[in-house]
């Protein structure tokens, strides 16, 4: 997918998050979390730090985070997704929209 769309392309960090969210179902922590960062980044670059579609990440990493006990940063997330939903008032329909093609 990447060598189609590019790295950078918002339907490769789909892909990531799908992938990372997998790792994570299996118990495979350690293996999700720089799935997670790398689709993340590429959230960030394709639709802004505070897009409501970056808390789909956001809150598959929270998990990964909490199962891996590292709770501070977890809550952090978790705060950050509180900041992005409260901000925008179309969060619902936006995240159902891509939602659909994420898995976690």
């Amino acid at each position: 997918m990447k060598k189609i769309l590019g790295q950078d392309h918002f339907e490769v960090a789909i892909s990531l998050n799908n992938q990372a969210a997998l790792y994570c179902a299996q118990g495979k922590y350690l293996e999700a979390e720089p799935l997670f960062k790398q689709s993340l980044v590429i959230m960030e670059q394709a639709f802004g730090k505070d897009h409501p579609i970056v808390t789909t990440v956001l809150e598959n990493m929270t998990e990964c985070y909490k199962k891996l006990g590292r709770e501070s940063e977890a809550e952090k997330l978790e705060e950050w997704v509180k900041a992005i939903r409260s901000k925008d008032s179309d969060y619902t329909s936006i995240s159902s929209h891509y939602g659909a093609k994420l898995l976690y």
